[in-house]
């Protein structure tokens, strides 16, 4: 495939790749008056005009500042106006001390325990202002306040109309506080704009004068908080939770009049492993909406050296002896494909390419050096550690990254899209399909030492599983599996283990058993033990072999117009590098031509399906979003693999 792929690719790639760019960096200082506000609560009649004419300023204005408004006011938002009172507060603190953070410690935790505000960390560790703790890294403790009894906004001594002062009962959080009176966190933070992320007992705040709810506290163990998203109604709450409107307003009646946007919601709390399974399917080809020029910065590794009127005499000893090479021009291959897909659909592309080197200082070079404010979203770099450095330095002005590669767990940024399911992902994916099909089946696990976690993992969320554990030759025995068969259910075996010789002998046990035995093998990994010569790809069909995957195999027959255009233009079948790289690119494009904004386009509801990939994009538990669209297949008796789901 590569011989007749680098004829027409390689120099046409050293036209393209920048090789150098000079910018003039213009740095200017200066400083802004700062605009001072205060808050207004909405009584029950109020309307915008009479809340201007009581400031004697323009509807306008709190149009500008409250965009919500233009929709309607409702009593106990809170609104934002003008104010020539300036709050202040605040000490200086020199003093510090040194805190290495602990695994699963929060910031909020670590300021609790130096009787400090989040704030108060984050100003003497200002990268905490765009990422998460890191566990193992040290940060800076200011010294701790003296003060357990906070007074916010007591300038004059005269609180917002429609207010009133709350002090902080034990146990009470800003997500239940806000959920009693009936605002959201921005709004109460709004109020209390020194609040900082944490309460402490005994602060007192601003809050409305009115109570939607009694009680500022949930019971935990069974109940959760939830803030309402953007654009969120009882129909996408049902996708997420599978809770009807009928359910959500018994728990939480201030909704009967509907969703706003950062309502804060009781919810009953989630299994790890419950999943609604209502996803669906949309062809983003059926909503292209937004035609303007779509500029897409290419980022991959090809390190090709000489220049464009370079010969290419020796491009393909190059090319056999670098893999990253041969993957980087599969995946290039794949992307034009994508543009020239969007291009027939109405859409305009520029795609600039780069080369990173697989070097993170180029990555730095080329985004320093390029006009990348221009760019709507770059793919790739293709290795971990330089797409952080490009996401890490794109974040500030919102740029979307795609890491197209790699299934590793990321630093990650708001505006890192992992497009790979990790391992973890594919682990939960597998779980709930077991657990949702379960019912009536006797399900066993066979698991080594090193893959005790993956154990425990299943036995958690289905505690009626049975076990096998391994003899000391790290083997099963027939009598073994015959102590925990049962003849008159399905039997499930799930196996974890990336030992060849524990995988041969279980598969042998189980394939050779009575066929009275109904019996299926699953795995969360299917790992480089299950190509091993004594592991029978029959027998793993006989037993109808399960496991999860990040993308399905299509059959090369099939009369798809990707494959049928791909072949005619480089006279080979894509591989799977090239397929990822057109689904990955054409993803984008479509997703970026059908909403105004990308982040929009972003809906945990809905998946996209292209050749081998699909794609749902969820905000990750720190920051960015992960793609948790997986397949799970099954090795069928022609020896392929088939979707299951």
């Amino acid at each position: 495939m590569f011989d007749k792929l680098k004829n027409s690719i390689i120099p046409m790639l050293k036209c393209l790749i920048y090789v150098s760019v000079t910018l003039l960096f213009m740095v200017s200082c200066g400083s802004a008056a700062q605009q001072q506000y205060k808050s207004h609560a909405v009584k029950k009649g109020e309307t915008v005009s009479s809340i201007a004419d009581a400031y004697n300023i323009s509807e306008e204005t709190i149009y500008n500042l409250n965009p919500e408004s233009r929709n309607g006011l409702k009593a106990n938002s809170i609104l934002i106006i003008p104010s020539n009172n300036i709050i202040s507060s605040g000490t200086e603190k020199n003093n510090y001390r040194e805190h290495r953070v602990k695994r699963k410690e929060t910031l909020y935790g670590i300021a609790q325990e130096y009787n400090v505000s989040v704030d108060d960390i984050k100003r003497l560790n200002k990268e905490l202002y765009s990422r998460g703790l890191r566990n193992g890294e040290r940060i800076l403790i200011p010294a701790s306040s003296k003060s357990t009894e906070v007074i916010i906004n007591e300038a004059d001594n005269k609180l917002p109309s429609g207010t009133q002062e709350y002090k902080v009962q034990a146990k009470e959080t800003k997500f239940g506080i806000a959920r009693k009176f009936g605002i959201s966190i921005a709004e109460l933070d709004a109020l209390n704009p020194e609040l900082g992320d944490g309460l402490k007992k005994g602060s007192i705040i601003i809050v409305p004068e009115d109570t939607v709810m009694e009680d500022a506290e949930i019971d935990e163990d069974k109940f959760q908080y939830y803030e309402v998203l953007p654009k969120e109604g009882f129909y996408r709450l049902k996708v997420k939770f599978g809770l009807s409107q009928d359910e959500i307003i018994a728990l939480n009646p201030y909704a009967k009049d509907g969703l706003k946007e950062g309502m804060i919601l009781k919810l009953p709390k989630e299994s790890d492993y419950s999943s609604s399974d209502v996803y669906t399917d949309i062809n983003l080809e059926d909503r292209i909406d937004n035609k303007r020029m779509k500029t897409v910065a290419l980022m991959l590794p090809f390190r090709l050296p000489g220049s464009p009127d370079d010969s290419t005499e020796g491009d393909s000893d190059l090319i056999k002896r670098d893999p990253t090479l041969r993957v980087s021009l599969d995946f290039y291959s794949g992307a034009l494909m994508a543009a020239e897909f969007a291009k027939d659909k109405g859409i305009p592309v520029t795609l600039n390419v780069y080369d990173t080197e697989r070097s993170e200082s180029k990555v730095a070079s080329i985004i320093s050096n390029g006009n990348f404010k221009d760019v709507d979203a770059v793919i790739g770099p293709l290795l971990q550690k330089n797409v952080e450095k490009a996401s890490d330095m794109l974040q500030r002005d919102k740029i979307p990254v795609f890491s197209p590669l790699s299934n590793r767990d990321m630093a990650m940024n708001k505006n890192l899209f992992q497009t790979i399911p990790t391992n973890s992902i594919l682990e939960k994916t597998m779980i709930q399909y077991l657990v949702k099909h379960s019912s009536g089946r006797n399900i066993i696990i066979i698991s080594d030492s090193k893959r005790a976690k993956q154990k425990e993992m299943l036995l958690s969320a289905i505690p009626t599983a049975k076990t096998v554990v391994p003899r000391g030759g790290g083997y099963v025995g027939s009598s073994d599996i015959s102590a925990v068969v049962n003849s008159e259910m399905e039997n499930w075996v799930v196996l974890e283990s990336e030992n060849p010789v524990l995988i041969s002998s279980a598969v042998n046990v189980l394939a050779g058993m009575s066929p009275s035995y109904k019996l299926r093998l699953f795995t969360f990994d299917k790992n480089d033990a299950y190509e091993w010569h004594e592991v029978s790809s029959r027998r793993l069909a006989k037993l109808d072999f399960t496991f999860p995957s990040v993308n399905r195999k299509i059959d090369e027959d099939e009369r798809n117009s990707f494959l049928v255009s791909y072949k005619n233009k480089y006279g080979v079948l894509p591989n799977r590098y090239a397929i990822r790289g057109f689904d990955v690119t054409y993803d984008v494009l479509l997703r970026m031509a059908s909403e105004k904004d990308i982040y929009d386009a972003v809906l945990p509801e809905n998946q996209t399906v292209y050749i081998e990939n699909k794609f749902r994009y969820k905000k990750s538990d720190t920051e960015g979003y992960c793609n948790e669209a997986a397949y799970i297949l099954k090795y069928n008796n022609e020896l392929k693999f088939e979707v299951v789901e």
